[in-house]
């Protein structure tokens, strides 16, 4: 899973659309992470067809997407993978 796929899924444990996703993002992220319109809208593309989250509302002027089962269980098990990452950091505090 890539890091904007992630920060999407975060953002959507509640449904949202375009311009909320980008700047949840941003404010989950506290500033690290400003992404674009392009890579927002090509992430979403991708996951929809992947199934991890899904079109909930349409109004011709917004599309709000909300996260699936698999999605919730793929950004639990890219959670876990990250704490493990982590922790195997420790060999770089081993000798400080």
């Amino acid at each position: 899973m890539t890091e904007a796929m992630y920060y999407v899924l975060l953002t959507l444990k509640n449904p949202s659309h375009g311009y909320k996703i980008m700047s949840d993002i941003t404010e989950i992220s506290k500033g690290r992470i400003n992404m674009g319109p392009g890579t927002l809208y090509g992430v979403l593309s991708r996951m929809e067809k992947d199934g991890l989250i899904s079109l909930s509302e349409d109004d011709g002027r917004r599309k709000t997407y909300l996260i699936t089962k698999d999605g919730e269980e793929a950004l639990k098990n890219e959670y876990s993978r990250l704490k493990a990452v982590v922790r195997d950091g420790y060999i770089l505090e081993e000798g400080d």
